[in-house]
């Protein structure tokens, strides 16, 4: 899917319009047309602040995830910026511990099913 059927899709799904995306863009609904249809790529900083609005992430808009709500959760946010300040090893035994966890959780899934 392209960055503007994604950019199309997201604010019918939150009952916005085109004027309201443009108005919280600082731009007219015009401009979020051409987005919308791939006429013209946004800046940077315009698909920023479209994601931020949109409550999605630039990296659902871009295609590089096809999960709208990755990454949107404040407590894995915070956990993941503390994740960043560990040194490698930190990391290393942090994931680790954390992939075990992951797997006994599917086990008991998988067994209690």
């Amino acid at each position: 899917m392209s960055f503007g059927k994604r950019l199309s899709d997201a604010p019918k799904q939150a009952s916005l319009s085109q004027k309201d995306v443009a108005d919280q863009l600082g731009t007219k609904s015009p401009v979020i047309g051409r987005y919308e249809r791939d006429d013209m790529t946004p800046s940077i900083e315009a698909a920023k602040k479209l994601a931020g609005f949109l409550h999605t992430s630039v990296g659902y808009l871009l295609g590089e995830t096809e999960d709208d709500d990755l990454l949107k959760d404040p407590k894995m946010i915070r956990r993941l910026k503390e994740l960043n300040g560990f040194s490698d090893e930190e990391k290393d035994q942090v994931l680790f511990t954390l992939d075990a966890v992951i797997r006994e959780i599917k086990n008991r899934k998988e067994y209690a099913a």
